[in-house]
């Protein structure tokens, strides 16, 4: 009788039509695969169930969370590996319909079934039930605790002291990521054109790093919202400590319910991802009506290439289950034309995708090296969500399947149509 790890292999090639570029270790000691390839370590049944009975991603995903499936070797050589089989097979790739209607193909899934067992194993406890993307206010407030209500000890092992959750600017592969973070901050902050005496409204504002750099070095007054108790605790407490607190005002709410507008200047850094494809042009109109005529918005976000066929666009599913629920990503053309159709003019448009690979894998190192401290904070389960997604979000950015830009929009006054820029409009450069 063949030993599992070989059944394991074979079956995976006839079910790819290909070679498997993974080695494979079984529960039972056996391997398979190219030598010196990273190892796939199956570590029980349990692995190979939740594989058969969600084939793909999310099935992957809910092995690796819960600790049946791991990766011995570079972790990124591994997911570059498994995305060739998971995410960027070719048209010419043999679909999964077409091998399950080879004999031999469905006669080695009965075989396994016997092997592993039929039942399927429950969803780790990390797994948020998927639903459909409403974005109510209610909603967003759940998805985004779930997101960012982990704990401010664990994002401080993993984010470093900079505490700021979006793409770094770098000057080079060599600089910190504190510095890269604060060259970040200021690059908004110059774009913005922030001066002294005027009001930013930073959207999404995390654990105050935008509104304390803000107020620190432009003498601006701040007023930061964000949906997470914990981030606005661990904000204050910062803002109390830098001294600022007579320009720093950090409020648990929703945008939408900002009402003392109007402001000189918004930034929105990472946040409107959340906001969700049906809601977006509200999003806009709601900073559009909230800024000033001749005031600037700064809009960073991910996006994601643009489909002939935009119906067949779906949120990913590891993310949506465990990552960022509710979470959507548009093209960028989208969100340029969303915020022109909200009243805005668009002046200019920075992708800095290489940037977001290189936080994300500083990021990645943060994690790995405080790996004990991490668990210890969260859950096993949850640390290697993080791991998991932010190594293959840097691998994504660098192979160009998502992208992050920042978008510069004016609220241009509707009788003078003066922007207010200067006529090389890259200052901050």
């Amino acid at each position: 009788m063949q030993d599992a790890a070989l059944r394991l292999k074979s079956l995976v090639e006839q079910l790819l039509g290909a070679p498997l570029p993974l080695r494979i270790r079984a529960w039972d000691g056996s391997e398979a695969g190219p030598p010196a390839a990273p190892v796939l370590v199956v570590r029980n049944r349990r692995a190979v169930r939740r594989l058969l009975w969600k084939p793909g991603e999310l099935g992957l995903a809910r092995a690796w969370v819960a600790g049946d499936l791991g990766v011995e070797g570079d972790l990124y050589t591994a997911l570059g590996l498994i995305s060739g089989l998971v995410w960027e097979r070719g048209e010419d790739a043999r679909s999964s319909a077409e091998a399950l209607r080879d004999p031999e193909v469905r006669a080695a899934l009965r075989g396994l079934v016997r092997l592993v067992g039929p039942l399927p194993p429950a969803p780790p406890g990390e797994e948020v039930r998927r639903r459909r993307h409403l974005h109510t206010k209610r909603s967003d407030r759940r998805a985004i605790s779930h997101h960012y209500d982990v704990g401010n000890d664990f994002y401080e092992v993993v984010l470093g002291s900079s505490m700021v959750y979006s793409c770094a600017y770098w000057e080079s592969g060599e600089a910190t990521l504190e510095d890269a973070q604060r060259d970040k901050l200021d690059l908004i902050a110059r774009k913005l054109d922030l001066k002294a005496g005027q009001r930013l409204l930073d959207v999404g504002c995390g654990w105050g790093s935008m509104a304390i750099h803000a107020a620190r070095e432009y003498g601006v007054s701040v007023v930061g919202v964000t949906l997470s108790q914990e981030q606005a605790a661990y904000a204050r407490k910062r803002v109390a400590e830098e001294g600022l607190t007579d320009r720093v005002e950090i409020r648990v709410q929703d945008y939408r319910d900002v009402a003392d507008g109007p402001f000189d200047a918004i930034s929105s850094i990472g946040m409107a991802e959340h906001v969700g494809a049906e809601r977006y042009l509200e999003y806009a109109e709601v900073l559009h009506r909230l800024l000033r005529p001749g005031g600037r918005l700064l809009n960073h976000q991910i996006a994601r290439p643009p489909r002939r066929d935009e119906s067949a666009y779906h949120v990913d599913e590891f993310i949506d289950a465990y990552v960022f629920p509710d979470g959507e990503l548009a093209p960028v053309g989208t969100t340029v034309t969303q915020l022109e159709r909200a009243g805005f003019e668009v002046r200019d448009v920075e992708s800095i995708r290489e940037h977001y690979a290189l936080t994300l894998r500083r990021w990645v190192a943060n994690l790995e090296a405080q790996w004990g401290r991490a668990v210890r904070l969260t859950s096993p389960g949850r640390a290697r969500v993080w791991r998991l997604y932010m190594a293959a979000s840097a691998l994504a950015f660098e192979r160009n399947r998502i992208s992050v830009n920042q978008v510069l929009a004016v609220r241009t006054p509707e009788a003078s149509g003066a922007s207010g820029m200067p006529l090389r409009a890259r200052t901050w450069n």
